[in-house]
């Protein structure tokens, strides 16, 4: 199956919700339609970014990059709703790397 990951800077939790609620509404959202495999939360210049990583069915590499950007957009919304957000990138494992899909 086709491994997808999204990364999502995260600038700032909105008030009124607490910093997990941050990754628990992510991996929620992306669970809601896919197998999440992992998540995980790092710091790349000083800003927090999560990364929620998910399988997509096996159809053709359009189709397959088409609805991880869907799910891109989806996890995007989500995360919108209780923190502030940048840089929502969908990636594909191709080989040994993760491939930036457009």
């Amino acid at each position: 199956m086709p491994s997808y990951r999204i990364t999502l800077d995260v600038l700032d939790v909105l008030p009124g919700h607490a910093p997990p609620e941050v990754m628990a509404t992510a991996v929620a959202t992306v669970a809601e339609t896919h197998v999440v495999e992992a998540d995980q939360l790092d710091v790349v210049g000083g800003v927090p970014r999560i990364t929620v990583r998910f399988t997509i069915d096996p159809s053709s590499r359009d189709e397959e990059d088409h609805e991880a950007r869907v799910v891109r957009a989806r996890m995007v919304h989500a995360v919108a709703q209780v923190a502030r957000c940048r840089n929502g990138r969908a990636l594909r494992r191709v080989g040994g790397r993760w491939a930036l899909i457009r």
